[in-house]
C-alpha cells in the first residue's frame, strides 16, 4: 500500500465518521418523524430541529460527542504511540470537562458513571465494568485506521479503548465489530462483503474480553440487518423494518449492527450511507459516524464531494482533522 493512498483512506476514515455524526445528527427519534418534520429525506448538513431532545442548538454540519471523542482518543494514541488504557482515560476525561459533561445532555450513561469514578480514583479495570452502551463503538473507528488490514490487532486495540468506560464482553464485541470492519476496510482490494464479515468475524472475537455481561449477538444481528437492507422492498420500508426489528437506540447491539445495515443499503457510499442513517432516526447520529467511517476507510477521501469537507471544517473548527489524520498516518508508520 503506497503511502498516499494510506493517507488517504485515513483521512476517509476521520472524514466519514464526521460526516455520518454531523449529517445524522437532526435526526428525531422515529423514522417517521424525521421523514414529516424534514419533508423527505435529509440531504444536505441541517441544524438540529429545536425540539431535539439532545441536540438542540448544534448547528448545520456540527458533529456531536461521537466525532468529538473519536479525537480525542486519536490525539491520545497518537501522543502514547498507541493505544493505551491510560491514555483513553486521559482522553476522555479532558474531553467531558472540555465540554461541561456533567451538565451536558449527550455524555452517554455509561461513559458518564464511568468519568465519575475515575475522577474519584478508581481503578481503571474497574470504571468500565457495567458499561454496555454504543459509546465504546462510537469513537473506536481511529483505533481501525491503525491496523490497516489487520482485524485481529484492530480488535485487541478495541479492546484497550472499551476498559476505562465499557469493559463488558458486548460492549467490546461492538467496538471490535467497527475497528475490525475500519481494518478490512484500508486494503486495496477490500471488498463490501469482505469488509462486513470482518466485522462479524470481529465483533465474534470482541466476545472474548470485558466482563461478562447481557446482550444479543452482534455477529448475528449485523446479519440480519444487512438481510434486511438488501431486501426488495422500498428505501423507507427498510430503514422501518430496521429500526423495528434491530432497533436505533442506545444499546450497543442496535446502533452496530444498523451501522452495518444502513452500510450494506447505500453500498458503501460515505454520502450515501449518512442518508439513509439519518432516516432510520433514533441514535442516528452514532449509527452515521460507525458505518460512515467504514465507508469512508473504504472510498478514501476521493469519494467526498470538497463542499462536505469544507463545511465540516468551518462548523468545527476546534478539531483538526487533517493534523489528526496526518498523525495517525505517521503512527502507522512508526508501528
Amino acid at each position: 500500500m503506497q503511502g498516499q493512498t494510506l493517507l488517504s483512506k485515513i483521512q476517509g476514515g476521520l472524514y466519514g465518521q464526521a460526516l455520518g455524526d454531523a449529517w445524522a445528527m437532526p435526526a428525531l427519534m422515529r423514522p417517521l418523524e424525521t421523514w414529516q418534520h424534514f419533508g423527505g429525506w435529509i440531504t444536505q448538513f441541517l441544524d438540529a430541529p429545536e425540539i431535539h431532545p439532545v441536540h438542540r442548538g448544534l448547528r448545520a454540519g456540527q458533529v456531536t460527542d461521537d466525532t468529538e471523542q473519536a479525537v480525542a482518543l486519536a490525539e491520545a494514541m497518537i501522543a502514547d504511540g498507541g493505544v493505551t488504557v491510560e491514555g483513553v482515560a486521559r482522553a476522555i476525561c479532558n474531553w467531558y470537562d472540555r465540554i461541561g459533561g456533567d451538565a451536558s445532555m449527550y455524555v452517554g450513561p455509561s461513559t458518564r458513571r464511568a468519568v465519575q469514578a475515575i475522577k474519584r480514583g478508581v481503578d481503571l479495570y474497574q470504571t468500565g465494568r457495567f458499561g454496555d452502551t454504543n459509546g465504546a463503538s462510537m469513537r473506536v473507528s481511529v483505533v481501525g485506521l491503525i491496523h490497516p488490514g489487520d482485524v485481529e490487532g484492530a480488535v485487541k486495540d478495541a479492546y484497550l479503548s472499551c476498559i476505562p468506560t465499557h469493559n463488558t464482553d458486548v460492549a467490546v464485541s461492538g467496538a471490535a465489530a467497527i475497528a475490525g470492519a475500519v481494518a478490512a476496510a484500508m486494503p486495496l482490494d477490500a471488498e463490501l462483503e469482505g469488509i462486513i464479515t470482518a466485522g462479524q468475524k470481529a465483533a465474534e472475537m470482541g466476545l472474548a474480553y470485558g466482563t461478562p455481561w447481557m446482550g444479543a449477538s452482534i455477529a448475528k444481528r449485523i446479519g440480519i440487518a444487512v438481510e434486511i437492507a438488501r431486501s426488495h422492498r422500498s428505501e423507507r420500508e427498510r430503514l422501518q423494518e430496521m429500526y423495528d426489528v434491530i432497533g436505533a437506540g442506545l444499546a450497543i447491539t442496535e446502533a452496530v449492527p444498523c451501522a452495518f445495515g444502513v452500510l450494506a443499503m447505500a453500498e458503501g457510499d460515505p454520502k450515501q450511507t449518512a442518508i439513509y442513517a439519518a432516516g432510520l432516526s433514533g441514535d442516528a447520529d452514532t449509527v452515521g459516524a460507525m458505518a460512515c467511517a467504514i465507508a469512508g476507510a473504504w472510498r478514501g477521501i476521493v469519494a467526498f464531494d470538497p463542499s462536505i469537507i469544507q463545511q465540516l471544517k468551518k462548523s468545527n473548527p476546534a478539531l483538526d482533522f487533517d493534523k489528526v489524520a496526518q498523525g495517525l498516518f505517521d503512527l502507522v508508520r512508526r508501528r
